[in-house]
């Protein structure tokens, strides 16, 4: 089923919390509501779901207006970060309870319960109650519960955010497993950059009520819509470096940075003379202990060695900070001089008063 935000809002009171959202998602598709903490995703999820009236604009799901249809009449099922579990019911019983209480035939019941168990692979604790599962199991439970509905859509509300990091990206494969295998129109919302990334046929990024960016996530992740895009989407985040490009001079200059040319593609979207600011990823920010033509100095500020790769912090001359992602094996101590280079053709540009990315990037 397709769902439609067409200029939605939402206000408390006088705190507009969701300002004219507009977003369309496809039938089968697995989309991301992905921001911080008070951006508005989850009020824009319990307004799919009906548990929070729309103040303006309309919802549709598959061209149906649902503003005004209660929330069981919706067909949607909501998995929510607590769980939610019947504490007094078996896993079973818990499981079954959508269906029982539509008045589903008891047979039908203990088949379906039995078949979605199996999937989510809880089939052997179908007996056992909520107290005596682990984190990682109650969650399974609680998604079994909202896939046995057969819903038109499936709304899921930071499910993964009480689990430890090891259980975090085991339930972040079955849930892809499992929507591709339903096909079920799928909202999730999250806060983690790694579960939008990993999981998202696309991505809808919000700040202060306000849709940033809908894209791929390989396509925000490379072309950000502007520097909070940039900023929020990746870890370590992106490197910024405000500086100039003048008019008949193709090189973007700071007072931290040596002349750097830019690309032919980039130069077309530049406005000479323009103040921007330089983004660049930790990964196009490649460092070496040797000196070399085309390499500029800085210094080592504090080495993170991740198992799999090192974060070197670097301290520009003019004590800027920033952040390159290096081999495993590279080692150098704090205060050490170093030299870099940054992989221009993958470096984007953002207007340093608006925040907007700059075409041609």
């Amino acid at each position: 089923m397709s769902v439609h935000f067409k200029n939605v809002s939402k206000s408390f009171g006088s705190t507009l919390v969701v300002d004219d959202l507009t977003l369309s998602i496809e039938d089968g598709e697995f989309v991301v509501l992905l921001g911080p903490s008070g951006c508005g995703k989850t009020t824009t999820l319990r307004m799919l779901a009906g548990l929070e009236d729309v103040s303006a604009g309309d919802i549709l799901i598959n061209a149906e207006r649902v503003n005004d249809i209660p929330p069981q009449q919706r067909d949607i099922a909501m998995v929510f970060q607590s769980y939610a579990l019947y504490p007094h019911m078996t896993i079973a019983e818990n499981i079954a309870y959508p269906l029982r209480v539509r008045r589903t035939a008891r047979e039908e019941i203990t088949e379906r319960v039995q078949q979605v168990a199996t999937m989510l692979e809880i089939d052997k604790l179908l007996a056992r109650r909520p107290r005596d599962l682990s984190g990682g199991e109650r969650q399974r439970v609680a998604l079994a519960r909202a896939i046995v509905r057969a819903p038109r859509v499936y709304l899921m509300d930071e499910p993964l955010s009480n689990l430890d990091a090891r259980l975090r990206v085991q339930m972040r494969a079955e849930l892809k497993r499992l929507q591709h295998e339903l096909g079920t129109t799928t909202v999730y919302v999250t806060h983690d950059q790694a579960e939008a990334m990993t999981l998202a046929h696309r991505v809808a990024v919000m700040r202060n009520g306000r849709l940033q960016q809908f894209d791929t996530p390989l396509n925000i992740y490379n072309h950000p819509a502007n520097r909070f895009v940039a900023e929020f989407v990746g870890s370590p985040s992106m490197n910024f470096i405000e500086g100039r490009v003048r008019a008949g001079d193709p090189f973007f200059t700071s007072e931290n940075l040596a002349a750097l040319p830019l690309p032919e593609a980039q130069i077309e979207g530049l406005k000479m003379s323009e103040r921007v600011t330089l983004g660049i990823r930790p990964e196009h920010v490649h460092v070496s202990t040797r000196k070399g033509e085309g390499l500029m100095p800085a210094t080592v500020y504090v080495t993170e060695l991740m198992g799999n790769e090192t974060f070197v912090f670097l301290r520009l001359a003019g004590g800027e900070k920033i952040i390159a992602r290096a081999a495993a094996d590279f080692r150098a101590a704090e205060e050490t001089p170093v030299w870099i280079r940054f992989d221009m053709e993958m470096a984007r540009f953002f207007d340093t008063v608006s925040g907007e990315a700059i075409k041609g990037n």
